[in-house]
């Protein structure tokens, strides 16, 4: 009887799927100060969790998206562990259209983001109002293609944050709009991303996305924010720091 010649090619372990999670972070002059230290401090943190809690049958893979006073990859979608983190720093104006144009060219570019690939969580952050023509690459980006299939989540810090743009961009999903106004808020809501995406590597079936009462932390939403006395919102700044 005789037998193929040994050929040690052929025995090779699976290989992990990506999870994509690209951030769409707003760095306009207007984040400078304490809002970008925060953003930088919470951003390392989600990436030091991410690198974490890979395994063998998932792989959570970052991109970060920077727009200010230009438009820029500042992260292109690589394996958490293989990030070097560098930090934002913020200048400019709030070019958001050409920042989701980037982001969703970068989901339909299946060389970027492969077939093989869970469903991309997509995270949107900003403390402004577009300066550029956003109307038509936002519809474009939650309604057609790929990207209208990802899970899209948004935070806006600070009073001054263009809500109707915020809430428009997570249209479609369970997602409500998060907000804060000082650091710790900022740092929950980047906690809440962290523990969703996470949960989902641990899943048997990656692609659905938790609920979002079934995570230990919950962010402060607008609603919750309108919905809050005077008194209680003096207490958090004294006790946060409220200096946005």
């Amino acid at each position: 009887m005789s037998t193929a010649p040994f050929d040690p090619s052929k025995f090779t372990a699976p290989k992990a799927k990506p999870l994509p999670v690209i951030l769409l972070l707003d760095v306009s002059g207007s984040m400078s100060g304490e809002k970008i230290r925060n953003l930088n401090d919470a951003v390392r943190d989600m990436l030091n969790t991410f690198s974490d809690t890979e395994n063998s049958e998932t792989e959570i893979h970052v991109a970060i998206i920077t727009f200010g006073a230009q438009v820029k990859l500042h992260q292109p979608l690589a394996s958490a562990s293989a990030v070097y983190w560098q930090d934002l720093s913020a200048d400019g104006m709030t070019p958001l259209g050409t920042a989701l144009q980037m982001a969703k060219a970068m989901i339909e570019d299946k060389d970027v983001v492969p077939s093989r690939a869970y469903r991309p969580t997509v995270v949107l952050v900003s403390d402004g109002g577009p300066n550029d023509t956003w109307e038509k690459p936002l519809n474009v980006f939650i309604s057609d293609g790929r990207s209208a299939k990802c899970d899209r989540l948004a935070m806006a810090i600070g009073a001054d944050a263009d809500e109707a743009v915020l809430g428009k961009f997570i249209e479609g999903t369970p997602n409500q709009l998060f907000y804060a106004e000082n650091a710790k808020q900022l740092r929950d809501f980047f906690k809440f991303v962290t523990m969703s995406v996470t949960i989902r590597t641990k899943s048997q079936t990656p692609n659905n996305v938790p609920e979002a009462i079934s995570i230990d932390i919950q962010p402060t939403t607008i609603e919750a924010r309108q919905n809050k006395t005077k008194t209680l919102t003096q207490s958090a700044s004294a006790t946060d720091g409220g200096y946005w």
